[in-house]
Formats: C-alpha cells, sequence, structure tokens
C-alpha cells in the first residue's frame, strides 16, 4: 500500500487537490462512456447537441476546447454511428448545426445516469449538502474563467504544456521516429 504521507503534506496544496479529483475523474468518466465514440469529449458532444446549447461544428469546437480538425472526426464518427446529425443552419447555409437523433438522445440519457454513479463514488466523502455547494462553486469559478480567458486554440495550450517539460514530448517523439 502506497505511503499517504505525501498526500498528508499536500492536503492543503491546490495544485495538488485539483490533480487528484482530476485524475479520479478523468478515469471514472472514460469507464462510464468507453463504448460512445470519442470518450467523454464524444459525451460533451453529444450533451451539447441534445441540449441546443452550440448549434455550429466551429462554435463547439471552440466550446470545448478541441482543434477542429479532431472535431470534424470526433463528428464524422458520432454521426456514422447514428448518434448525431448535420443540419443546414438556416442563418447561414455554409454553416451546419450539431443536432442529436433520437438514438443519440436515448444513449445520452443511459450515459448520465453512468456518470452519476461515477460523480457519486468520487464525491462519496461529502454529505449532499456538500455536493451541490461543490458543484455549484465549481460551476461558477469554470463559467468565469471561461468567459474571461476562454481557450483560443487547445493546440497553443498543449504547445505550451510540451514547452515547459524538461524533455518536451515533441523533441522525444521525433528523435525516436529518426
Amino acid at each position: 500500500m502506497p505511503d499517504g504521507s505525501c498526500g498528508i503534506a499536500l492536503a492543503d496544496d491546490l495544485g495538488w487537490g485539483l490533480g487528484t479529483v482530476f485524475r479520479t475523474y478523468v478515469t471514472a468518466a472514460q469507464a462510464a462512456v468507453a463504448d460512445l465514440p470519442g470518450g467523454p469529449r464524444g459525451y460533451q458532444a453529444l450533451s451539447a447537441a441534445a441540449h441546443g446549447t452550440v448549434g455550429s461544428q466551429l462554435a463547439l469546437a471552440q466550446h470545448l476546447g478541441v482543434d477542429r480538425t479532431v472535431m470534424t472526426y470526433l463528428l464524422d464518427d458520432l454521426e456514422s454511428a447514428g448518434l448525431i446529425e448535420r443540419r443546414p443552419d438556416p442563418a447561414d447555409r455554409r454553416a451546419r448545426r450539431i443536432v442529436a437523433t433520437k438514438q443519440g438522445t436515448k444513449l445520452l440519457a443511459a450515459l448520465n445516469d453512468r456518470l452519476q454513479t461515477a460523480e457519486a463514488h468520487l464525491l462519496t466523502p461529502l454529505d449532499p449538502k456538500a455536493r451541490e455547494s461543490f458543484r455549484a462553486q465549481l460551476r461558477v469559478l469554470a463559467t468565469h474563467i471561461d468567459a474571461v480567458d476562454p481557450l483560443e486554440s487547445p493546440c497553443d495550450l498543449a504547445d505550451a504544456v510540451d514547452a515547459e517539460l524538461p524533455v518536451p514530448r515533441r523533441t522525444a517523439r521525433e528523435a525516436r521516429s529518426r
């Protein structure tokens, strides 16, 4: 069993706490939506399509912080699975609105149940009132940050993170491929 002293020493460190919760959430979310094309990103795209929150493909890519080329492939996979449709936008014939199909909406309900189960497990240490408070506070932070500092390009973010590594991943990959 791993020594818990490091966790205790870092218990007040925001970065450690966010990273630990994020890592556990990502693992649980990936398992919950593993059978969906695109996994968690596919879930977010399908959910946005079902709720009509983001209409165009480009707007959806920007909202989710996904490169537009990657978004195209993701939506192709969701469309091939019969979960979404691309419909002409009545306001702009060049744009396509992303809409969930009946099959997509039905699958989304099942995925929501799985994710709620995973989230409930993650939040088990919190009582119901604390869970709601945590979610509300997280929602305030996330919407504020997204509004004041939106992700312009996920590729730029990946490059910035990569540049901070002692040996950037791209350089290491390039060296291995030579």
